[in-house]
């Protein structure tokens, strides 16, 4: 793997934003620190990261002072520091990257702002049940999806890009909310990314295990 030693990571997997930089991370090959954040204890409200991070969010990138705050920037920071990368994930072309930063916007100002209210205070432990508003704001970003890939494989072009990964980390972290077969572009797509993101199972996987366990235990069924 590619050593950037003087680059940290402080993340938590649970979080889709944070999986989104952990799978770009792995698709470049990269060797960063990784610092954990225990959600559960309030370290992202402590003191020493609210000096790093005044939003107390994750991921945070930080490069020897030079930090980032938001999982966007910080995958196309990373993708663009690498001169010997082929930019499969987040083309040169102007046009094409246009069409990634698109989705980009789409997932932070439409997609993850739906659900968030669902799984952000299940995740921090702030609330253990999902109301109907709740999952109906996860039905209506799954339709927004479903629309968007309609006649597509991918979000952009013949191969998956940056716009993907970023889309499915928070897609798939409400997929045990959705009957998926009424949305059958966005299963089509997801079983595409879990078969074909190499990073997928290694980087998304592991902490979707844990949030969908704690969905699951907040549903009112349960």
């Amino acid at each position: 793997m590619k050593e950037w030693p003087e680059v940290t990571i402080y993340q938590n997997d649970i979080s889709p934003h944070c999986r989104t930089v952990l799978m770009v991370i792995k698709e470049l090959g990269l060797n960063v620190t990784f610092l954990e954040i225990n959600l559960a204890k309030k370290e992202h409200l402590s003191e020493e990261f609210l000096k790093i991070n005044p939003l107390h969010t994750i991921p945070v990138m930080e490069e020897r002072g030079y930090v980032l705050m938001d999982s966007h920037a910080i995958s196309c920071y990373i993708i663009d520091d690498l001169s010997d990368y082929d930019y499969s994930l987040y083309p040169k072309d102007l046009q094409v990257r246009a069409l990634v930063n698109q989705y980009l916007m789409i997932e932070a100002a439409t997609l993850f702002p739906l659900v968030k209210h669902t799984i952000v205070p299940i995740m921090l432990g702030q609330k253990s049940s999902i109301s109907k508003e709740m999952l109906d704001g996860c039905k209506e970003a799954y339709s927004y999806l479903d629309k968007l890939l309609e006649g597509k494989k991918w979000l952009v072009g013949k191969s998956y890009t940056l716009a993907d990964i970023s889309c499915v980390t928070v897609a798939s972290s409400i997929s045990v909310l959705m009957d998926m077969d009424q949305y059958p572009n966005v299963k089509a797509w997801i079983k595409s990314c879990e078969d074909e993101i190499s990073s997928y199972n290694e980087c998304n996987v592991p902490g979707l295990k844990k949030l969908h366990a704690l969905i699951r235990a907040a549903l009112p069924s349960s």
